[in-house]
């Protein structure tokens, strides 16, 4: 046992040493957990910003005027007044992401009790854009219509008062979603590629065979690079997550940090052995790049970080709830968005460990017989 422990160790320290005099490598760490966190927290926004309106004005009341001049930054750019002949050419060229169009009689219809319709044209090309813009469009349009009926004493009274109450992010800042998950998406791929390139570099280095004549095992080499490549990314996580996400961008915590540590070392060996594992099926590394590829690709796309998970189809929720991201991203947004504790995410870090544990015994399998094929 106390052997064992031995070799782990030493051979731990010669993954650190060879991460160490990798400048270029090194680079590409400091710069996923700092840089790019940050571009994509602060680029890619869910919520409208300075989008591009345009007004068909052909009532040219004071009501139509207010509407129009109600579209203000920061959501919207200052509307344009267009002519209704010239809506279909300003969208076909992407000058506006959105039309409004007020019909004749508008202010008097909204007067007189007839509920009077407004066309928004929208450039659905834009999605998320599209479908946030229009309601916030829509809003915009009630609120003013609203107003100006209780300066000129018509009927406002509604049926129901909603009131939304938006928790956990009451400022619906898309930052401080996009950060968190990024960096569960880092932690994802940079377990793969740095464990799975460990052991193609041995291959390419002709080191590998220094390895099959020591007193070591094949679990023993796995979990050395295991250990070493995740102490490493585990650590820039928490830099990251303290200096980056916390510091500079403001995201605010609920819940405990330890706990969320705990969990991203248990998600970092199950996908750290999930790298090893692709990597005894390579000999290269652009073949271990080939195949691993499409493995991120889909790890990051259907784990619930960029899209919600119930929206996939029953049988790829199944599927998805076996893969190592899909719990890490439910137990992270549950730990750090909505504070809970170990009593209500234990299952995520119970399948977790039962993931990492399966992942493990077939690449020591895979590992074995890859290093006896080499004999």
């Amino acid at each position: 046992m106390f052997s064992a422990v031995a070799h782990i160790y030493r051979l731990g320290v010669k993954e650190l040493r060879s991460l160490g005099a990798d400048p270029i490598l090194l680079a590409f760490i400091f710069y996923v957990f700092t840089f790019a966190i940050y571009q994509i927290a602060t680029g890619m926004k869910f919520e409208v910003e300075s989008a591009r309106v345009a007004v068909v004005d052909e009532d040219h009341s004071e009501l139509s005027r207010r509407i129009a001049s109600a579209m203000l930054p920061p959501l919207f750019k200052t509307a344009d007044q267009i002519p209704a002949n010239k809506i279909d050419v300003a969208m076909d060229r992407g000058l506006y992401v959105f039309v409004i169009e007020i019909p004749p009689k508008f202010e008097s219809d909204a007067l007189s009790g007839k509920p009077p319709s407004v066309q928004i044209n929208v450039d659905a090309t834009a999605m998320a854009l599209a479908v946030n813009g229009a309601v916030d469009i829509q809003n915009i349009i009630l609120q003013e219509v609203a107003s100006y009926l209780r300066k000129d004493g018509g009927g406002t009274v509604q049926p129901v008062e909603l009131v939304i109450r938006a928790k956990f992010n009451p400022n619906l800042n898309s930052v401080w979603f996009t950060s968190v998950m990024q960096l569960i998406n880092n932690i994802s791929i940079l377990s793969i590629i740095l464990t799975g390139a460990a052991l193609i570099r041995e291959r390419e280095h002709g080191t590998i065979e220094h390895l099959l004549v020591m007193p070591v095992t094949p679990l023993e080499i796995m979990l050395a690079k295991i250990l070493a490549n995740g102490a490493v990314i585990v650590g820039a996580s928490i830099l990251s997550l303290a200096a980056v996400v916390q510091g500079l961008l403001g995201v605010p915590i609920a819940g405990s940090i330890p706990l969320f540590i705990a969990g991203a070392i248990l998600f970092m060996f199950s996908v750290a052995s999930l790298g090893l594992l692709l990597a005894t099926y390579a000999r290269t590394m652009p073949q271990f790049g080939l195949l691993a590829l499409p493995v991120i690709v889909i790890l990051y796309l259907l784990s619930g970080s960029t899209t919600p998970i119930e929206t996939m189809p029953s049988w790829l929720q199944t599927i998805m709830q076996i893969t190592p991201n899909t719990q890490f991203v439910a137990f992270s947004q549950a730990v750090l968005y909505r504070g809970a504790g170990l009593d209500l995410v234990w299952p995520q870090l119970a399948a977790l460990m039962a993931i990492g544990a399966a992942t493990l015994a077939l690449c020591r399998i895979r590992f074995r017989n890859a290093i006896g094929a080499m004999n």
